[in-house]
């Protein structure tokens, strides 16, 4: 049950952020976006690791209280969120890193070039987030 809360959680956030937040900063003024982008980079660099965490932990605990069918759907939920906390370790971190060093008000074409592809990575990840959970339900179900 832990498991399918965080990922819940976790999926409704990602889901949040790639349909409300970013679009909505992306049509502020350059510096104003980028000081909002910075702001939030620190906020959710606090806490979407635990979370991020959390899921990965929870789905792989249910697969292992599962049999059969369930726990092969929840073990293949698990592996979605493991493949996304991959892809953000290797693609949307240093991109973060990037944004918190951006410097205000400097180069709007390589801001956008960084929140592009931020963003490609992030739909990726919603994607792996979305079946995740979805896997997660179905072994509940």
């Amino acid at each position: 049950m832990f498991g399918l809360l965080t990922a819940g959680i976790l999926t409704g956030n990602e889901l949040g952020i790639w349909a409300v937040v970013h679009p909505a900063l992306s049509r502020l003024p350059h510096p104003v976006e980028v000081s909002a982008e910075q702001e939030i980079t620190r906020r959710y660099g606090l806490f979407m690791p635990v979370l991020m965490i959390a899921t990965i932990v929870g789905a792989f605990a249910s697969s292992a209280t599962l049999d059969g069918e369930e726990a092969q759907l929840a073990l293949a939920g698990a592996f979605c969120f493991l493949a996304m906390l991959g892809l953000t370790f290797a693609g949307n971190v240093p991109l973060n890193v990037k944004t918190l060093r951006f410097p205000n008000g400097s180069d709007p074409a390589a801001w956008r070039e960084i929140r592009s592809r931020w963003d490609r990575l992030h739909t990726i990840r919603v994607l792996l987030d979305t079946a995740g959970f979805a896997l997660l339900i179905a072994s509940a179900v």
